[in-house]
């Protein structure tokens, strides 16, 4: 059964977490240089194939002890707080080798490529597996989080520089670290009272 509440608390913290990440300046580079629509289609398969690992992870932790989860859950969101404030602004930017010519399947296939490796690991989707394992609801999770990751590529493809002339990065990256020491105490005083 489909959670719009789990839903919207996982698009929340998943958008506002991958938003400031180096994907959305990647998907903004390779949408300034190819179509935009064979790039988000790459970047889109990547980003399914993410969540949907994610979600078997978060799978297997919600068999674990409920109040164990929570714990691990709430220093995974606590962890993941840290890593967001403490972040250096001018991250080494990766290379992206651009395809030899304009063909879907060259351009779609640099982009899946360059996020599936970019994003393996990667803070959102540990949180996903967190929020899987939180949540029980692997579907309201799994499309909670596609759909953040996938509105923060189409941002970032179509839209990115503008986004940030409004919106400083560092207060995006400062609400998502605040969201996520919100859900990290919420988890940590589950673990405590449960």
């Amino acid at each position: 059964m489909i959670s719009f509440t789990v839903m919207a608390i996982t698009f929340g913290v998943v958008f506002l977490a991958e938003l400031p990440d180096k994907t959305a300046l990647a998907g903004l580079m390779l949408g300034t240089r190819y179509r935009a629509s064979y790039v988000f289609a790459g970047v889109a398969a990547a980003f399914a194939v993410h969540v949907a690992l994610a979600i078997a992870a978060g799978s297997v932790l919600s068999l674990l002890p409920h109040r164990l989860v929570q714990a691990v859950v709430g220093l995974l969101f606590l962890a993941g707080a840290l890593m967001l404030l403490l972040k250096k602004d001018n991250d080494d930017e990766e290379s992206i080798k651009a395809p030899a010519d304009q063909s879907f399947w060259k351009v779609s296939g640099a982009g899946f490529m360059l996020i599936l490796v970019a994003e393996f690991g990667d803070l959102t989707q540990i949180m996903t597996a967190n929020l899987a394992a939180r949540y029980d609801n692997p579907l309201s999770v799994g499309l909670g989080a596609v759909l953040a990751l996938w509105a923060v590529a189409a941002i970032g493809i179509l839209g990115g520089r503008t986004l940030m002339r409004y919106v400083p990065l560092r207060l995006i990256t400062r609400i998502a670290a605040a969201l996520m020491l919100v859900l990290s105490a919420f988890s940590l005083y589950e673990a405590l009272a449960s």
